[in-house]
């Protein structure tokens, strides 16, 4: 698995939104078992979490509401959670705080580098049917990612 490393997966809204619109949320719970999130991020989701998926709140309040001040209070909340862990992968796609976490270090990946994983680690046999999907909601690909998508789960040549 290209994410086994990670022993602590965190993830924000985004994710958990999308694959539940397309009825993939069970691949995170295929690829990772047990998934973190905070109270912000699961009140952002506004539906009840199945309960591979636990809530665990930073312990220092003072450090989320600084990266406040750059990214919203939901990925504010799951970067400064990911701080507190080490060898954590964060998953969020927001650009801006996609920038925020990579320049102080942390470990992230998207929905789309999941999905990318369920191929890669076995758990889907293609992720065409999932990219059809996820085209059909309001998460734009654009061609050129998905080219680079179907290469990297061994899909195109």
């Amino acid at each position: 698995m290209i994410f086994s490393m990670q022993k602590t997966i965190i993830s924000d809204t985004s994710c958990l939104i999308l694959l539940d619109n397309i009825g993939e949320l069970e691949l995170l719970k295929n690829i990772f078992g047990t998934i973190i999130t905070t109270t912000d991020i699961a009140n952002e989701f506004g539906n009840p979490l199945p309960n591979w998926i636990q809530i665990v709140n930073p312990q220092n309040s003072n450090q989320q509401k600084i990266i406040e001040a750059t990214v919203d209070k939901g990925e504010a909340s799951g970067i400064a959670l990911a701080l507190e862990f080490n060898n954590s992968l964060l998953i969020i796609d927001d650009l801006k705080g996609r920038k925020f976490a990579i320049n102080i270090g942390l470990k992230i990946t998207g929905t789309l580098g999941i999905i990318v994983e369920a191929k890669l680690s076995g758990h889907i046999t293609s992720i065409k049917p999932i990219l059809t999907k996820i085209k059909s909601t309001n998460f734009r690909i654009t061609e050129s990612l998905e080219q680079l998508l179907l290469i990297k789960s061994c899909e195109s040549f």
